[in-house]
């Protein structure tokens, strides 16, 4: 080959590297910015009197002697809209019964949006559930729900070639030549007043538990019901990987029962989780009865089986890196073969196992599959560590699948939905930053 062409290639396999990395970035960035940018508003966001009233109702957080004066100012500005609707009923009694009818359902249907912004109108039942008490605790929702006050969302079929389309026709047409024509102007000109945004950093979002199905509180459950399955999963999964990788280089032969073994775990390396999910509920709970139904142990066991096969291949490949000379001269002199194993060959390959563990380790605590029918509930209560032998556990990978598919107020609830992929996120890069430093001092080590 002449040298030009060597040149040119080796200019493009460059170039080609290059490309493939920027390639990646641009990926990542496509994918991460996104996330980080709307998780973050789990944690910093604009909140309403109304969150900062609950904050203090519910968990006593917060100065009550300023947070009541916001109060009180907020009422002096809900006070006229609730007196115009009082007047308005007293209206409607003295109207022709068709008319009272029509006036009644668009009032029914006035007060419902009205108090999914601001709360309960007076004089209606107190609601049992917390997302009902209160009025929008985000100002991001306030401003929806104020669009829903003022709107009526229709659609127009007038077009026979077309579909439906979407139009909003402006509430107080309802109400026109009656005393509540001019509430929604007011109400619009004076929801600031009214709901007082203003910035808040919620960092208890990482700390609290979830309330009334995640509308408040925060995720601690799930971070610890993760934290709890990936490090069963490891404490399961490393020794017995280890073990098994040091077994197939130093001990086993070298013949068709060692070559069907290893094709069995390059096999179970990429069987779908799915399956491993399915085996764990057949195996470990129903067959030999690790516990009742659903624990964190079944999940921990589950998901040491998924990730065995990696922990295996990746620390048989460090292994067998290790060179040759570093056994023969330990058995030089005099050292034992395990003894050789345990002190030459395991530290020098080290580095190369940590790299394995921690992708597997990446990989434990993002699977959702194989913890649906071992170890995951959508709702719970963080658990002791003497409980996680009996008790299923709340987890990021499958509370984020259960809030963005099935929750009941998907729309409600973006922001916990994209904190706990932040935090899952940030997780798994956390975990990857601290086993490259670990390596890096490992490898330091073994060198100086």
């Amino acid at each position: 080959m002449r040298r030009s062409t060597r040149k040119l290639l080796d200019r493009s396999f460059t170039a080609y590297g290059f490309f493939s990395i920027g390639l990646m970035a641009a990926a990542l960035l496509i994918i991460l910015v996104p996330v980080f940018a709307r998780g973050i508003g789990a944690f910093i966001f604009t909140e309403t009197v109304e969150n900062r009233r609950l904050n203090l109702e519910k968990f006593n957080r917060g100065n009550p002697e300023k947070i009541m004066r916001e109060i009180e100012r907020s009422q002096e500005f809900r006070r006229p809209i609730y007196e115009r609707i009082a007047r308005f009923e007293e209206e409607i009694r003295h109207m022709d019964p068709q008319a009272r009818r029509e006036y009644r359902r668009a009032l029914t249907d006035l007060k419902r949006a009205l108090s999914h912004l601001l709360g309960p109108v007076p004089g209606e039942p107190t609601p049992v559930l917390w997302r009902l008490q209160y009025g929008q605790t985000r100002w991001d929702r306030a401003k929806i729900k104020l669009h829903e006050v003022l709107f009526i969302q229709e659609w127009d079929y007038s077009d026979p070639d077309r579909m439906g389309v979407k139009v909003y026709r402006r509430r107080s047409e309802e109400f026109a030549g009656t005393s509540l024509y001019d509430l929604f102007d007011d109400l619009e000109k004076n929801v600031r007043d009214i709901l007082q945004p203003r910035l808040t950093i919620y960092w208890r979002f990482l700390f609290d538990r979830s309330f009334d199905a995640h509308f408040f509180g925060g995720i601690w459950p799930e971070i610890l019901g993760t934290f709890y399955l990936a490090l069963g999963a490891m404490v399961f999964a490393i020794p017995l990987g280890i073990i098994a990788a040091i077994y197939l280089t130093e001990y086993a032969r070298q013949d068709l029962f060692t070559s069907l073994l290893r094709s069995s775990i390059s096999t179970l390396a990429g069987v779908p989780s799915i399956v491993f999910g399915l085996f764990g509920l057949a195996f470990f709970i129903n067959t030999i009865g690790v516990s009742q139904s659903k624990s964190v142990l079944a999940g921990s066991l589950t998901l040491a089986l998924l990730i065995l096969p990696t922990v295996i291949r990746a620390s048989e490949e460090a292994i067998r890196a290790v060179p040759q000379t570093y056994k023969e001269a330990a058995l030089s002199l005099g050292a034992g073969k395990w003894f050789t194993v345990m002190t030459v060959l395991l530290p020098a390959a080290l580095p190369g196992i940590l790299t394995g563990i921690v992708i597997s380790m990446g990989r434990a605590v993002g699977e959702t599959a194989p913890i649906i029918f071992t170890a995951a509930v959508s709702v719970g209560r963080p658990l002791k560590l003497w409980q996680t032998f009996s008790q299923p556990t709340p987890a990021l990978p499958w509370n984020i699948y259960n809030l963005s598919t099935e929750h009941e107020a998907v729309d409600e609830i973006r922001h916990v939905q994209y904190g706990m992929v932040l935090t899952l996120v940030s997780l798994v890069l956390v975990l990857n930053l601290a086993a490259i430093i670990l390596r890096a001092r490992v490898s330091r080590k073994l060198k100086g």
